[in-house]
């Protein structure tokens, strides 16, 4: 893991195509913006696990699972 220390209005680039910056910081909260093609998805953690359990589930108890 890398980590950088980056102020409000401060960006990260992530290869050519993804620029990463630090919109807003607020105590502990802060606001990240993303810059990305449509073709790169770009999801909280906790979403990405739900979507990534819910095709698991999908795959296990297709219309092929056999009982």
């Amino acid at each position: 893991m890398q980590i950088l220390n980056r102020a409000a209005g401060e960006c990260i680039s992530i290869g050519s195509e993804v620029t990463l910056c630090v919109v807003a910081v607020n105590g502990k909260s802060v606001r990240l913006g993303f810059e990305a093609p449509k073709r790169i998805i770009i999801h909280r953690s906790e979403i990405y696990e739900q979507i990534k359990d819910q095709k698991a589930g999908h795959l296990a108890g297709g219309p092929h699972a056999k009982d």
